[in-house]
């Protein structure tokens, strides 16, 4: 074992679980230990101060700078009780990750000496610099204020000592430069929008709630690999590598018995979890090889998403100590199963209804039907959108195959919901007039009553699939913020649900019943929207083209598909709702370009170097043995039996030069379309030119190395290959 490769390959091999050390008490002792919940500021404030904290968190009303100074009181005495001994504002900017500066409790106390202090002031608004964050020209460098405000109705936490306050990133004249901004403008948005509809049928709802519970799947790679994989640790995927003799084409990994060096990893991650009060609950084997899932119990959205922050951030802590890197990348290797974040979606109201959910009643269920359509006409009116809400340089690897749905957005309904939608689609007026006006309904569309969670399988090739009482948006990459798909999706649905009511208002202003309102407002939904709905497969080349047909987008360059946040209907709806307006839209829109090229460019770097400083020389080195065996070889047989003994050899000296002819001239082409694409100023027409002259080059190099890493000797090739990075136990 001469080589670096089978040095870590056998100290993979040979590692053992790291022992953790499990906590004495349950789970429910200890859970949310790290968390300043309201148990905790129960405790830490005064009555009154706790009573109006509470009371502005449920009615999402801004607190005064009074009762921040005596949060900020209380909060830093639990912090320092705990072990903090400094603070930060904790906030998502444009990079798909968080983002922190902390500061101590100190201040000088006028003698020479210091004391700890934590003020309102400090923890209502800071001031970081935003210059040097994404912002899509907003900010100039020069000009580098910004603002970060907390968000009360997510809680504080301490982590490794620091206590986190969870808050927003907004420009110094007023645009935002996060995530969590137009997340809580959306939530505010379907909260309105879906009360006032939630209302036809149960006057006392005062709010609707939208939940998220994320599915997060990963892949684990032992440490000492990883390091031997440039790409890996440069790109979070693997730019080259022939597919195993064996990957998941038995299933024999999916739900399977899960190694002691991973179990030992995920308990430990389980822990550190419940401490800040993450309900991590399923975690299990996913289908390629050394891939897992873990997943919580549903939360308020905007806490389920700053908890999946939070998580993949812990993630790669807690892999490290057992010698793991964690892969969040959406195609970390080829020709597997990649890495999906199912983000699970529904709304429900202040009184614990969910609305996706079928009732027992013909009320009920008209609830039901409405919000299941109105989330129809929703998604089909903004397809290219959602899609855009998803794509990105590296969820573009997973759409359309191993498990992952197509980049075409269709809904799944299930059997059950289509033959009901159907029914309503086509009912007779008089069969309306007896669904609306009997509670039991015997006539024509009988089955309402009787709506049950669909026991139909679920479509994995769907997108955006109905599975009971929630939406499964399937297609958010892993490495994505949550809150980018939830955006547009409560958005769009909002807007949906803000026209719906005018429209079932407009109906009953002439003297039309409300429930006859609502129903014909369905039926021309259902008509005007059904080319969303799709419960095929979603992998054929019929739906391609049907879906095409349908009018639905099928567009498939990143570059392009981000252009739908910018279309009059977007622009639009996102001004309606409050979410967005046009500048920011622009902005986030030359963010998303200029990320693509980034990690394009990036990944091209890092191809050309391993092609020509790693792959080139051993194929050389390993061609040049070649070619001193022919030698030797004639000497030792001339004539015609030589050159039989040879050919073999001469074949594989021929391939292996037409390999390298290629990789070298590619990587040229590859190099010199960077450059071109460097030189455009335009960040849209620069991702489209990188997209369309870079990318392929790239695919090209790679196929040629792939075949030169079956030819070369096995001994002699640098980089840890898919067999040794995928079957680690």
């Amino acid at each position: 074992m001469s080589t670096l490769r089978f040095k870590v390959v056998e100290e993979a091999f040979n590692r053992k679980a790291v022992p953790v050390e499990t906590p004495a008490e349950r789970p429910e002792v200890y859970y949310a230990k790290a968390v300043f919940n309201r148990r905790k500021m129960f405790e830490y404030l005064p009555k009154a101060t706790y009573d109006a904290l509470i009371t502005a968190i449920e009615d999402k009303k801004p607190i005064s700078r009074d009762l921040a100074d005596s949060v900020a009181d209380g909060m830093k005495r639990w912090a320092v009780d705990n072990g903090a001994r400094h603070y930060t504002h904790w906030f998502h900017p444009l990079t798909d990750g968080t983002a922190e500066k902390h500061d101590a409790f100190i201040e000088h106390d006028g003698k020479g000496g210091v004391v700890e202090e934590f003020s309102g002031k400090l923890l209502v608004q800071q001031e970081p610099d935003a210059s040097s964050f994404p912002n899509g020209g907003i900010r100039n460098t020069f000009e580098a204020r910004g603002y970060s405000a907390w968000d009360i109705s997510s809680p504080a936490f301490i982590l490794d000592g620091t206590l986190c306050i969870p808050t927003i990133f907004i420009s110094y004249t007023g645009e935002s430069l996060d995530y969590k901004t137009p997340l809580l403008r959306a939530l505010n948005a379907v909260d309105k929008a879906a009360t006032s509809v939630a209302r036809f049928f149960d006057p006392e709802v005062k709010h609707v709630k939208s939940y998220l519970g994320w599915e997060q799947e990963y892949f684990l790679v032992d440490e000492a690999l990883y390091s031997a994989r440039p790409d890996l640790t440069l790109t979070g995927r693997t730019l080259m590598g022939h597919e195993s003799a064996k990957n998941q084409q038995l299933e024999d990994h999916y739900f399977g018995s899960i190694p002691s060096r991973v179990e030992a990893f995920m308990l430990d991650l389980e822990i550190e979890a419940h401490k800040l009060g993450i309900p991590v609950k399923t975690r299990h084997n996913e289908v390629a090889p050394n891939q897992f899932e873990l997943a919580p119990i549903y939360e308020e959205t905007n806490l389920a998403n700053d908890h999946n922050l939070l998580i993949m951030s812990l993630m790669g802590e807690v892999a490290r100590r057992h010698n793991f890197r964690v892969l969040l990348h959406e195609k970390p290797f080829a020709g597997v199963n990649g890495s999906g974040k199912h983000n699970n979606w529904s709304l429900g109201t202040d009184s614990g209804t969910l609305l996706f959910s079928p009732g027992k009643t013909a009320k009920d269920n008209l609830q039901f039907l409405t919000f299941i359509i109105n989330v129809m006409a929703a998604v089909h009116k903004h397809n290219a959108l959602l899609k855009a809400s998803i794509m990105s340089a590296t969820n573009c690897h997973r759409l359309g195959a191993n498990e992952a749905p197509p980049a075409i957005i269709s809904i799944f309904t299930g059997s059950q919901i289509e033959r009901v939608l159907d029914m309503l689609e086509n009912a007779t007026t008089e069969q309306l007039a007896n669904l609306s006006a009997k509670s039991e309904i015997s006539v024509g569309l009988a089955q309402i009553p009787e709506i049950l969670i669909d026991n139909t399988d679920r479509n994995r090739t769907s997108p955006f699939a109905f599975t009971g009482n929630r939406f499964e948006f399937r297609a958010v990459g892993s490495s994505a913020n949550c809150a980018c798909s939830m955006i547009a999706i409560n958005a769009a649905v909002a807007d949906q649900l803000n026209t719906f009511h005018a429209a079932v208002e407009a109906r009953m202003v002439k003297g039309i019943s409300v429930e006859d309102a609502i129903l014909e407002e369905l039926r021309a939904l259902i008509k005007a929207h059904k080319a969303i709905q799709f419960n095929g497969n979603g992998y054929s080349e019929e739906w391609k083209a049907e879906a095409a047909r349908r009018g639905l987008d099928c567009e498939t360059s990143a570059p392009l598909i981000f252009d739908a946040y910018l279309t009059p209907e977007s622009v639009a709806m996102f001004d309606r709702t409050g979410v967005f307006s046009k500048i920011e839209l622009e902005a986030r829109n030359e963010v998303k370009w200029e990320m693509y090229t980034k990690k394009v460019q990036i990944e091209a770097r890092v191809l050309g170097d391993l092609a020509i400083n790693h792959v080139i020389p051993v194929a050389t080195r390993y061609q040049s043995l070649l070619v001193d065996n022919v030698v030797k070889l004639k000497s030792l047989f001339p004539g015609v039996k030589g050159a039989k003994v040879v050919a073999h050899d001469l074949d594989t000296i021929e391939k292996i030069s037409e390999h390298m002819d290629v990789i070298k001239t590619e990587t040229d082409a590859m190099i010199e379309a960077r450059k071109a694409a460097n030189h455009i100023e335009n960040e849209r027409e620069k991702a489209i030119a990188y997209h369309d002259n870079v990318v392929p080059a790239m695919e090209t190099i790679r196929r040629h190395i792939d075949k030169l890493e079956l030819m070369v000797d096995n001994e002699m090739w640098p980089l840890p290959k898919y067999r040794e990075l995928l079957f680690i136990r």
